[in-house]
């Protein structure tokens, strides 16, 4: 019997239960913000949001679509707990992360509230693991606050362009410094490393542009080594949102196609390392 077909136990009572035919879908996702090993899940009707956080500077979310699940079930208003992202997803990859064609391992997950632990049923080739991983009071979240109405610029970009660019840059430079305007350059990533200066322009018309909205130039720099983690996310990617707002917060949010064609996000707030004089342009 299917994991989605499966009642929960007799008298049980879940305040999380959900069900997945391909676990793979829900590990490449979480794979994508793992640059700490712990994270704080919030479920609700619409879905599951996965955060990791890192000094305060930067914060990053999964979030999987209530849609993805064939069954999704919250009974109440909002499910929130803290877990070891490390040790989940050492259970979701317990049969391997690549299986053989035309197989997959099915998941449910079950959590029954405060203080119980994450339930995960993993069933591959007639095979079941069952995992209880602890979970823990969450911290409080930064919040970023970045609401369109704060945002100053943004722009579309198809991710092999992003791509690109962190490839051809120097990643020895400690910042990456980004500018936006709506005139020329239109949108600049500079790196100052080793070798020198390194500045990759995009025009505004270039066919790896898919929307351009900046009202006002702006120049900010971000620590390279909180911008790093992102790149996980942008090579699952096939768009990238990339805005500011008006204090320079960034925000990084990607677009990700699974193998069944569903779309799901994961996006990366950063805050800016410091403010460009300028007689430093």
């Amino acid at each position: 019997m299917p994991f989605s077909a499966q009642p929960p136990a007799s008298g049980e009572r879940y305040a999380l239960s959900a069900s997945l035919d391909n676990a793979r879908h829900l590990s490449s996702l979480l794979r994508a913000v793992h640059f700490q090993d712990h994270a704080t899940c919030f479920a609700t009707a619409s879905g599951l949001r996965v955060t990791v956080e890192d000094a305060k500077c930067i914060q990053a979310n999964a979030f999987i679509q209530a849609e993805i699940f064939q069954e999704f079930v919250v009974q109440e208003e909002s499910v929130m707990f803290r877990i070891s992202l490390s040790v989940l997803l050492d259970c979701l990859t317990i049969f391997g992360t690549s299986s053989l064609p035309g197989t997959s391992t099915a998941l449910r997950m079950c959590y029954r509230g405060y203080g119980y632990p994450l339930m995960l049923f993993l069933e591959e080739g007639g095979v079941v693991t069952v995992c209880k991983i602890n979970t823990q009071e969450p911290d409080e979240l930064l919040d970023f606050d970045f609401c369109s109405t704060k945002v100053v610029n943004k722009i579309i970009l198809q991710s092999e362009g992003l791509r690109e660019a962190f490839a051809e840059l120097d990643m020895t430079s400690e910042v990456l410094q980004i500018t936006m305007s709506p005139d020329k350059p239109y949108f600049r990533l500079s790196t100052f490393g080793n070798a020198g200066s390194a500045h990759l322009d995009y025009p505004r018309d270039s066919d790896l542009m898919e929307a351009f909205h900046c009202n006002q130039t702006q120049t900010n720099r971000y620590k390279i080594s909180l911008l790093k983690p992102s790149t996980k996310a942008l090579a699952l990617s096939c768009k990238v949102s990339i805005r500011t707002d008006a204090q320079g917060f960034l925000s990084l949010q990607y677009m990700i196609r699974n193998e069944d064609g569903q779309i799901c996000f994961v996006e990366y707030y950063c805050c800016p390392d410091e403010n460009i004089t300028e007689a430093e342009l």
